[in-house]
């Protein structure tokens, strides 16, 4: 995720519940899937009604930021003692006064043609001296002169699309998933480059060695309450928001972390996007979803190729939910943590779905919200 500087600037985002099947990753390594290019058979539906196929034909991440299995041993090097312990999580440890300087590692488009916009993921080396949690955020320091108030850029935040282990699993770089954020002019009919947004477009511009100013990290409202191993995880993203359930995701999935390695409840990601070819990550998360057909739920709300929502309008992020309302709610009954990020334009429609749901339940929806906050199961980052 990313917080832009404001105006008119346009940034695309969308929402996904991931519901589908995909081919299997390119990149080899030890612990990782083979490469294959056919799609995989279609799995048992588990706690789920039957489960939309969502072909994948884009483009995805590459080398360590492939998707991944745990493989043997274990990835424990940068844990608390014990593992969920959170007390030692730490924020702003480079500030803006004294940022750190990290390096592009590598800049990849992970979108494909027809996707609106380009989304881009970057890994930045920080030689292990801005150490972070999953649900944490990096800001960054863009070079030059903000010329509205004629001094330098301020920081634009950035939810981390890696675990604490990085892509790499060595425990010295960071991920960050950016979306070009782009000026559409009505009057010419392109795109105003004197307009786009400073930041997210000097990332994707970012060449290997470049050095890039980093704070952080910031946050701990997006933590996972890894305590209760048998914990449901209810996570909705609207495009580059993305961000913090990648590495939910990976550190279940993907690692041989503790976490990983006890868990045994369920982790249900909605994700909207405009078309399959903006899907973010989906490769990745198609191999857990095959892994662990128990433990893991996807849906994906394509709001530009259907289906349709119940009404017959376009599915929103917010239509995917309500398909599942009785589990949703049945889950946070039960104790479940619900996580959002991406634009804040997509709360809104989310609560007004839910206070309508809550509506036909009798349920009044302000004491219901109150108490999932009060509770901590409620975790909001939009930007």
């Amino acid at each position: 995720g990313v917080t832009e500087s404001k105006g008119t600037v346009r940034m695309v985002r969308t929402a996904v519940f991931l519901a589908g099947l995909g081919a299997a990753s390119a990149f080899v390594a030890p612990g990782v899937l083979p490469a294959g290019g056919a799609r995989a058979p279609q799995l048992r539906a588990t706690r789920m009604s039957a489960i939309p196929t969502v072909p994948f034909d884009s483009v995805t991440p590459t080398g360590p930021s492939g998707p991944t299995l745990p493989g043997d041993g274990d990835l424990d090097f940068l844990e608390a003692t014990p593992y969920w312990d959170q007390s030692g999580v730490t924020v702003n440890i480079a500030k803006q006064k004294d940022p750190l300087i990290g390096k592009i590692v590598s800049v990849q488009r992970m979108v494909g043609p027809n996707a609106p916009g380009e989304t881009c993921n970057i890994v930045i080396d920080h030689e292990g001296k801005l150490p972070y949690w999953e649900g944490q955020s990096y800001g960054v320091l863009p070079p030059g002169i903000d010329p509205k108030k004629n001094k330098p850029y301020g920081v634009r935040l950035y939810s981390i699309a890696s675990t604490r282990y990085g892509d790499d699993k060595l425990g010295k770089t960071t991920t960050l998933c950016v979306r070009r954020a782009t000026y559409w002019d009505p009057e010419t009919g392109k795109d105003d480059p004197a307009k786009k947004g400073v930041c997210s477009n000097y990332l994707c511009d970012a060449k290997p060695g470049d050095e890039v100013k980093l704070t952080g990290p910031s946050g701990k409202v997006m933590l996972m309450p890894e305590d209760d191993p048998n914990m449901t995880y209810i996570m909705v993203a609207t495009g580059t928001g993305i961000a913090p359930f990648r590495t939910f995701l990976r550190r279940l999935f993907g690692e041989a972390t503790p976490a990983g390695k006890n868990f045994k409840g369920l982790a249900w990601l909605f994700l909207g996007v405009a078309n399959k070819d903006a899907l973010l990550y989906d490769e990745e998360f198609q191999v857990y979803l095959r892994s662990n057909p128990d433990k893991m739920r996807l849906d994906y709300a394509l709001s530009r190729e259907g289906p349709l929502n119940k009404a017959g309008g376009k599915m929103y992020i917010q239509d995917k939910v309500e398909e599942y309302s009785d589990e949703v709610f049945d889950a946070l009954d039960k104790g479940a943590h619900m996580y959002f990020c991406g634009l804040k334009g997509m709360m809104p429609g989310i609560q007004d779905m839910l206070q309508g749901v809550c509506k036909e339940k009798g349920i009044n929806f302000e004491e219901y919200l109150e108490k999932l906050k009060k509770n901590g199961q409620w975790h909001v980052e939009v930007y």
